[in-house]
């Protein structure tokens, strides 16, 4: 089991930036790939984000496209949400996940560990 934990979160304005980050520990060589995925409320669990640890594949959605960027440190086991232009939609608690294995990264169901959240608000 891996265990992961996000920070960065908080209020900004709209326009405004944050960096999200999850750090992972534990069984964290099992793990084949990194996602971020949010949920507003309301609404179901959305994905946003994913990203290999051994690179070669990086998925957005396009609701994010161009003002996202997923990266990875895998000297920290860290993985980063650099979230830029933020708009009032994207206001939401935003979770990590980690896959043992290799699969469909947008499907929320094909991820095996999950962080506790951070959340997101974007004044207008």
């Amino acid at each position: 089991q891996v265990q992961l934990v996000e920070s960065g979160g908080g209020l900004v304005q709209a326009g405004g930036s944050l960096r999200l980050s999850c750090a992972a520990s534990g069984r964290t060589f099992s793990s084949s790939r990194m996602g971020w995925f949010r949920q507003a409320p309301g609404k179901g669990r959305e994905f946003v984000a994913a990203i290999r640890w051994s690179g070669g594949y990086i998925d957005y959605a396009d609701s994010v496209k161009g003002r996202f960027t997923i990266s990875r440190d895998n000297a920290k086991n860290t993985v980063y949400l650099q979230m830029n232009n933020l708009k009032p939609e994207d206001t939401a608690i935003y979770y990590c996940a980690a896959a043992d294995k290799y699969g469909n990264s947008r499907d929320a169901g094909s991820y095996d560990s999950w962080g506790q959240g951070t959340q997101v608000t974007v004044s207008s």
